[in-house]
């Protein structure tokens, strides 16, 4: 029973060896068509030079793999020392580590170049979205302080009127020196005002720019057919978005409302009190420092509230970086672990066959070790044996003598027969029959 297994094993190794070249030509074939696209889509030059340089490559890629496999496949399943399994494994390793290297990762780029591309182009878009919408909210923050400052200006014309008509502040109406100078404070807070408005409708048209070409880059990662036409004019519209969102870091109004802040205390000049009585006049005194006082703490207040726009993170300049299909796959690798498990599984795959066989070769032997020897003897051991045999009846020896002389001076073995003299005169000093 255990030789007709041996048979069978022996019988299948020789049927599929010729369906193992086949399987190796093919997966090397494989690798090197995708080998071919991926060193396309990395080289420069006239079309011609890269055609013959991606074709030279791929076709030493796939005789290198194919000679590599046929060579492990024909020798580790023989090599059965521990020390030889294992600088084979340490050589197996190595090539397949070379394999990766000059092939695996190209096949990759062909497999998921144009993904790993766009899945570039969706990043980059996330990450210009988020630099415009910063952008606009450091642009927009100012008008923040638009409720404050129309409170105040109101206050003051307020103020204003009912000093012209009931002399509130003064106990006398009539447009003196506080109405002016009433009038004076609300005026540079309405220029203050129309100047915040007016920056809020830049920096709409601005965020309104941005966004198209948001929505044209949105349309260009999503879109069907090439990649390369589309990363190029992605790029394109990421120049133009630059230049948007640095024109709204510009367009900020925060730094003009801390200078007018600043203004309104420091280049605060009260008008001369005009009243004809002394009691009027200081009571228009007594006023006009009240609204100094005013005056100061709203402009402490303005510049307080500008400053903490000002300290808000700028964006930061960002630059876009054109990836090749190949590099975009290596960058983006994580994301198209599917992709990668193929294009390495395309090289990697004869090992598989490599130790199939290799556990087969071993089951053989030790089912040949297990047979009596008379069933494990090859035809050639054989008619050596029959050769000695009919040696030693020519000559007269007696065979159990010269076996008797073989267990005096080497572990008896019906292959040492021949190393005896047929003489009968004891070992023959020179090489076996």
């Amino acid at each position: 029973m255990a030789l007709g297994a041996s048979h069978r094993l022996q019988d299948g190794i020789d049927a599929v060896e010729t369906m193992t070249r086949f399987a190796l030509a093919v997966l090397a074939l494989a690798s090197g068509v995708y080998t071919y696209l991926g060193v396309r889509s990395i080289l420069d030059g006239s079309a011609t030079a890269v055609f013959f340089a991606a074709l030279i490559y791929s076709s030493a890629v796939s005789v290198a793999i194919y000679a590599f496999w046929t060579y492990m496949a024909r020798f580790y399943p023989h090599v059965t020392g521990a020390a030889g399994r294992g600088a084979m494994l340490g050589v197996m390793a190595l090539g397949c580590a070379m394999i990766i290297a000059m092939s695996s990762w190209l096949n990759a780029a062909a497999l998921a170049g144009s993904a790993a591309l766009e899945q570039h182009l969706a990043e980059t878009l996330e990450d210009y979205t988020a630099d415009l919408d910063t952008a606009h909210q450091n642009a927009l923050a100012a008008q923040s302080l638009l409720p404050d400052i129309q409170r105040t200006q109101e206050r003051f014309e307020r103020l204003a009127d009912q000093e012209r008509e009931t002399g509130a502040l003064t106990g006398t109406t009539g447009a003196g020196s506080v109405v002016q100078l009433l009038s004076q404070m609300a005026s540079q807070l309405t220029e203050l005002e129309n100047g915040i408005n007016a920056s809020r409708e830049r920096v709409t048209s601005l965020f309104d720019e941005g966004r198209k070409h948001l929505e044209t880059m949105r349309t260009l990662v999503s879109a069907p057919g090439a990649i390369d036409p589309r990363a190029d004019q992605f790029a394109a519209e990421v120049v133009g978005l630059s230049g948007v969102i640095t024109s709204l870091e510009q367009t900020s109004i925060a730094p003009s409302v801390k200078r007018a802040a600043e203004d309104l205390s420091l280049g605060f000049i009260a008008p001369v009190a005009d009243g004809r009585e002394a009691d009027l006049a200081n009571r228009q005194d007594q006023v006009m420092e009240t609204i100094r006082s005013s005056v100061a703490a709203q402009s402490k207040v303005l510049s307080q509230a500008a400053d903490q726009i000002l300290s808000r993170e700028p964006v930061a300049e960002r630059r876009f970086v054109p990836l090749s299909s190949a590099e975009a796959v290596l960058r983006y690798a994580s994301d198209f672990i599917p992709s990668w498990a193929g294009a390495i599984s395309i090289d990697i795959l004869p090992a598989v066959l490599v130790f199939m066989l290799s556990i087969v070769h071993s089951t053989l032997r030790r089912q040949e070790q297990r047979l009596p020897f008379a069933e494990r003897i090859t035809a050639a051991e054989l008619l050596q044996a029959l050769e000695v045999q009919r040696a030693v009846q020519q000559r007269g020896v007696d065979l159990e003598t010269a076996l008797t002389q073989a267990e005096k001076t080497e572990t008896p073995d019906q292959s040492n027969i021949a190393s005896f003299d047929l003489s009968g005169k004891g070992p023959r000093k020179g090489p076996p029959v």
